[in-house]
């Protein structure tokens, strides 16, 4: 048998980290290094930090530097858990791939780049294909809940008129930086201001769901469009990352619509807040396709999306790693599926 899949891990938050505790419960595989620059983290033996016994395994220390830990084909996979953005987070993946290592990133808009960034989704595709590696992002929305799911579901229809896909679920899962992106726990005024400056992201991933479903059938999307308003809590709310004092912000309602031919084709609602059940409201995945058949669909509670994203993550590492060179989305490689058996199995 081959040897034990190799994985490196860029970013050791709550999703990097989330990450690292369900690889050490596979088979087959073993983290073979690990970068994060917060002091709290780097330095440390892996094991001491997520504090889970170490036993006959090697220590794993976290590192300051990627160019310790990504060397020329060091392993057969980095996982990027550092930015949500393409621009931001394309210096990092262009080192990885330029070390002949395949990639999964968990940055939002790497779920779909050509969505916004066309020229360096190429630029990304072309590096990928030059030293030999793949690239993909994903996570649970975008990569699945309102995109892949949806796809999947056209497919047993004879015609498509209208896509609705609705998202409502949870923020606590979620570490700092999505708490700031989401405007948690700021006033009403810092919200709007936000939304008028474009300093708050809200969610991230509208443009990519909504060109992934529309290039997927066939649909022409020539407009996007999108609004954010603020979930203003009546009591005061926290979770392990994240705390809005009464009269403040919980959270974003987002929703996105793709035009096509001149009218909405797509719509996306995402209300998303930390402890929504504080106030009532209940988690929850809905899917509804106009057309014929139509097609109606609920998940209910949510899948939970910090645990889901780092499932995906996860489970599409023998997908990349098996996959020919170059930037890879969802809609390209073999359907998402849990790792129960020995990793080593699932690579050609």
């Amino acid at each position: 048998m081959r040897e034990n899949v190799k994985i490196a891990i860029w970013g050791f938050g709550a999703m990097g980290s989330g990450m690292a505790r369900m690889l050490l419960k596979k088979k087959g595989v073993e983290i073979v290094g690990v970068c994060d620059m917060h002091p709290a983290r780097a330095d440390r033996d892996m094991y001491e930090v997520l504090g889970i016994e170490r036993g006959d395994r090697k220590p794993v220390i976290i590192n300051k530097n990627i160019e310790e830990v990504v060397t020329e084909k060091c392993c057969d996979l980095c996982l990027c858990a550092t930015d949500s953005f393409t621009q931001k987070a394309f210096p990092r993946l262009k080192y990885v791939l330029e070390k002949k290592v395949n990639v999964i990133s968990t940055a939002e808009e790497m779920s779909y780049p050509q969505a916004q960034n066309p020229e360096l989704a190429a630029e990304l595709d072309r590096i990928a294909k030059e030293n030999g590696v793949s690239i993909l992002g994903t996570g649970i929305n975008p990569g699945l809940i309102m995109d892949l799911l949806v796809v999947c579901l056209t497919g047993c229809m004879t015609d498509v008129e209208h896509v609705e896909a609705k998202r409502v679920n949870s923020l606590s899962p979620f570490g700092p930086a999505v708490m700031e992106e989401q405007g948690v726990g700021i006033t009403v005024e810092d919200f709007n201001n936000g939304v008028k400056d474009g300093s708050l992201a809200g969610h991230v991933g509208f443009s990519e769901s909504i060109r992934m479903i529309g290039d997927a059938i066939g649909w022409n999307v020539e407009k996007l469009e999108q609004q954010m308003k603020p979930i203003v809590t009546t009591v005061d709310r926290k979770s392990p990352y994240g705390f809005a004092a009464a009269g403040n912000v919980a959270g974003v309602n987002m929703t996105g619509q793709g035009y096509v031919d001149g009218e909405v084709k797509i719509d996306m609602i995402h209300p998303q807040q930390i402890e929504p059940e504080m106030e009532g409201t209940f988690t929850g995945d809905y899917i509804t396709i106009k057309g014929t058949p139509e097609v109606n669909m609920a998940i209910k509670p949510e899948v939970e999306g910090g645990l889901g994203t780092i499932a995906m993550c996860v489970n599409m590492i023998p997908q990349v790693i098996n996959a020919d060179a170059g930037l890879k989305t969802m809609l390209d490689l073999p359907v998402p599926r849990a790792i129960m058996g020995d990793m080593r199995n699932m690579i050609k």
